[in-house]
């Protein structure tokens, strides 16, 4: 175990046991953070928590690099495969956890047609969502509204929600559905958890109220997951540095 973390990888990470993962106040943190919490609801699963302070770029430092390449949050660790297996990607990590831990497929499908549709909307939102959703809220809180990218970016995210608007209002045939993936009306799913911990405030992300109007049921499924325990948990405090600084990884400088 010791040869596989860096010398200078924090001792809190180096002796964690089980699953740890190392996070921060993100959205794509929050994806990881509400899934843990629903499979703690559903099985009792455990595990422990790190927390990035991003802005003082611990994420960039080599002992984390050599964990993630990517220096970004989310990392999932699992401890008990020798030596230990490191997860980057929220998505990834999301699949991770359901074909570890997700034996009733509570949060995942065991159909084919059904895993063929969530893997869909799964690599959708990954691929089209959350890269121009990113783009837009760092230029709307950087740039001139009137900038070219922030016109751009808006313009792609509009286009992207309307995509998701299709799925769940049935537009073109197949019916209201309040999940976007599995039969009939769809099951929430890991496909629902990777989108909405970036839509959730669709409503505080710079949208008049026309182009708020043509997503109803987009909001409707914004609010629908909103109310579940396990996303509250997933957006509350245990995963604030504020509130729990025992969590925080600070490493010196060289």
């Amino acid at each position: 175990m010791s040869s596989f973390y860096a010398a200078e990888t924090p001792e809190r990470v180096q002796k964690a046991q089980g699953l740890h993962l190392i996070t921060s106040l993100t959205p794509n943190g929050r994806k990881v953070h509400i899934l843990l919490e629903e499979l703690k609801e559903a099985y009792g699963l455990e595990w422990t928590t790190s927390l990035i302070d991003l802005d003082k770029n611990e994420q960039k430092k080599d002992w984390f690099l050599r964990l993630n390449p990517n220096g970004r949050i989310p990392i999932l660790i699992d401890n008990n495969t020798s030596p230990p297996h490191v997860v980057m990607e929220s998505s990834a990590e999301l699949l991770y956890l359901v074909n570890l831990a997700d034996k009733n497929d509570i949060f995942w499908f065991s159909d084919p047609i059904e895993q063929s549709e969530a893997f869909q909307w799964l690599i959708f939102w990954h691929a089209s969502g959350q890269p121009n959703q990113g783009q837009y809220n760092f230029f709307r809180n950087k740039a001139d509204q009137s900038s070219l990218a922030i016109d751009r970016f808006k313009s792609e995210v509009l286009r992207v929600y309307d995509v998701l608007e299709i799925r769940l209002s049935g537009r073109y045939g197949g019916g209201t559905r309040e999940y976007l993936a599995g039969r009939g009306k769809g099951k929430y799913s890991i496909t629902d958890v990777n989108a909405w911990a970036w839509i959730r405030n669709i409503r505080r992300i710079g949208f008049s109220e026309d182009e708020l109007a043509q997503f109803p049921y987009l909001q409707q499924w914004v609010d629908h997951i909103a109310a579940r325990p396990a996303v509250e948990r997933g957006l509350g405090e245990w995963y604030d540095e504020d509130m729990h600084p025992e969590l925080l990884l600070e490493t010196s400088e060289l």
